[in-house]
């Protein structure tokens, strides 16, 4: 890999964990749009705009992913088989309440966060800072992002407390 130069045997075992990454992205896509088309109830209008700006976020970063792996001068996987076997995440049903969409989305955040990690990790093995660089601005938007649904289901009295010295 020449005009990167970074060594193709210490990449490959980024592009594996980028190719779940891959997934990941590909199944939380898909159950972001199921819940932006089923969400029902007091929450309607605030969650169904929330899900579609999640869901083109991940629109986006399923490209970006995909053209790093290509970047790196390997195939992404493009089968959605493949992505329901190598996803961390696993599907959802359609007939749930906002507060379980939401925790469902938490909960998947986490298994992407842990997945993002795994990637800097070999990406940092492998010298490969331009991969570090894509995933690590990921994980601060997750973050984020987590941070304000998990506000969004707490109530009030939950409110966080200050340090103490």
């Amino acid at each position: 890999m020449n005009y990167l130069g970074l060594d193709t045997d210490k990449t490959k075992k980024t592009v594996e964990e980028l190719n779940v990454l891959l997934a990941d992205y590909h199944i939380y896509y898909q159950k972001l749009r199921n819940f932006h088309w089923n969400i029902i109830g007091k929450n309607f209008f605030d969650l169904h705009e929330k899900f579609e700006e999640l869901y083109d976020d991940a629109k986006l970063k399923v490209d970006e992913i995909a053209e790093r792996i290509l970047t790196l001068r390997y195939q992404p996987t493009s089968n959605l088989s493949e992505y329901l076997k190598d996803s961390n995440l696993k599907e959802s049903g359609s007939d749930i309440t906002d507060s379980k969409m939401i925790e469902i989305l938490l909960n998947d955040h986490g298994l992407i966060l842990k997945q993002m990690r795994k990637v800097v990790e070999f990406a940092d093995k492998a010298d490969d800072e331009g991969t570090i660089d894509l995933i690590g601005a990921y994980i601060r938007e997750l973050e984020k992002t987590s941070w304000m649904l998990d506000a969004w289901k707490m109530k009030t009295n939950d409110q966080h407390k200050p340090v103490k010295k």
